[in-house]
């Protein structure tokens, strides 16, 4: 069999472009008892031995990051990437400190191989705070690289074009969900940031198991991957057309020789962007190790990638961007809901009544944003936030930020971008067609978009005003 591929994530950082995750571990756990570390480690190194030496776990992966800690001190070569999942809201630099801490100690490590971060809303800016803290942290010595996981690519690209050296990109990826396909995969091209897929199996079934077996019903009598992943099936437009794509995939394996889930995980591996594929694995039960290695065996010719192509094209696409699954409705988690994730969305700012109505509060950082009754104004919406510039000189990042910031201003005075009916722009003329795309991809075509006259005070290239009527 041919040696594990390998990939430079950034520099002083080298994956194995099969990883081994272990969010099944928490699955595993679900009963209420944690696995055995050190025998749940010995139980991995199998995988290390045949050359799968990056680990991919979580802060919410039940005792995966002990489990992977055990193993990086049996075996010092495997690398380990970590997440951190905080609940939404502001999370202080003291908030940053302690989870960074707390993944420190459980993975038995002075520093992280590399960190990777969530963010559930986009309006809440808490988001920027956490990766600006990540970053002070990072240039401490505690982390060596910053990725982030389920991130769109409007605020991939808006991140790193704000200073923060993002290197990877962990997202769903595989026959039945092309989202990365997208726009996602030309800004990690700009940006040189390596997509990092999950979800190519789809919980194992992309696999023969499931090759004309009967649809399963959404219950405990799956995994919660399996769970998961029925949903995104059903979204894709049934049991019956996924049928036809696995029935695909296994013809293409019969040329190769290999199994379905070979080709699922290749398909993948050769997507543009693609630096590493995530298998799961659960310590202690059964392993596919043997054919995890004939992935390096082959890669799909033309006429292997047009008959999958044919397949999918029967396919509806999965709504949205990458890891809107976590953030709109549907929600393509194995409740269908986000109750098992977070507890609560806080208010993006804080409200206070005044005479004139329901306002903002001052350190929200808006010049006006106040309810009287039915009727909503925002001024002076510019794309900073703590005095930083977010974006960068890009005009677009800039102006989804802004979109983002008016977006958390209108759900702090109870209201969303749907009630907005009139929008002013001030920005040069030249930037205005920048900014109009924007706001026309953002916001309802009905709404009354307009530039003004004047411009906005440098550094920043555009300011917005806004009505609202709910």
């Amino acid at each position: 069999m041919s040696a594990v591929e390998r990939t430079r994530l950034a520099a002083g950082l080298e994956a194995s472009r099969v990883l081994t995750g272990l969010w099944q571990v928490a699955d595993q756990e679900r009963g209420g008892d944690a696995l055995e570390t050190e025998r749940a480690a010995r139980a991995l190194e199998p995988a290390v031995d045949a050359g799968f030496t990056t680990v991919d776990v979580a802060d919410h992966y039940g005792s995966a990051e002990l489990i992977a800690g055990a193993l990086q001190r049996r075996r010092p070569e495997i690398r380990v990437l970590t997440k951190w999942v905080p609940e939404p809201g502001v999370s202080s630099r003291t908030d940053v400190e302690a989870a960074i801490e707390r993944s420190l100690d459980r993975i038995g490590t002075g520093r992280l191989d590399a960190l990777q971060f969530h963010a559930w809303s986009y309006p809440d800016p808490g988001w920027l705070d956490c990766l600006f803290h990540l970053m002070e942290i990072q240039a401490e010595g505690r982390i060596g690289q910053l990725g982030v996981t389920n991130f769109d690519a409007v605020h991939l690209d808006l991140a790193v074009r704000s200073g923060i050296p993002i290197v990877t990109n962990q997202v769903a990826y595989s026959l039945v969900d092309r989202r990365p396909a997208g726009p996602m995969a030309e800004v990690c091209r700009t940006h040189g940031v390596g997509l990092l897929a999950y979800g190519t199996l789809a919980g194992g079934l992309l696999s023969d198991r499931w090759l004309g077996a009967a649809e399963p019903p959404i219950d405990d009598s799956l995994t919660w991957s399996q769970m998961k992943y029925r949903r995104f099936i059903d979204q894709a437009g049934g049991w019956d057309r996924f049928q036809v794509v696995l029935r695909a995939a296994r013809r293409v394996a019969d040329r190769y020789r290999v199994s379905i889930a070979n080709v699922a995980v290749r398909y993948v591996l050769e997507q543009p962007a693609v630096a590493g594929v995530i298998v799961g694995a659960r310590p202690g039960e059964r392993t596919h190790l043997e054919d995890n290695l004939r992935l390096f065996d082959f890669s799909l010719n033309e006429r292997s990638r047009a008959e999958l192509a044919e397949a999918q094209a029967g396919l509806d696409p999965i709504p949205g961007d990458c890891g809107d699954e976590y953030r709109r409705p549907p929600y393509l988690t194995a409740s269908g809901d986000l109750h098992h994730h977070v507890s609560h969305f806080p208010a993006p700012y804080a409200v206070r009544d005044t005479d004139r109505g329901l306002e903002l509060a001052p350190e929200a950082g808006f010049p006006e944003a106040v309810r009287a009754g039915p009727d909503i104004r925002i001024s002076g919406v510019t794309p900073t936030h703590r005095g930083r510039l977010i974006g960068g000189g890009d005009i677009r990042s800039q102006t989804h930020f802004v979109v983002d910031r008016m977006e958390g201003a209108l759900q702090s005075l109870k209201a969303r971008l749907a009630d907005v009916v009139r929008i002013r722009g001030r920005t040069a003329e030249a930037d205005w067609p920048g900014v109009e795309t924007v706001l026309r991809e953002r916001l309802l075509s009905t709404v009354n978009v307009a530039r003004a006259a004047e411009q906005p005070s440098h550094p920043h290239r555009v300011a917005i005003d806004v009505e609202a009527r709910t």
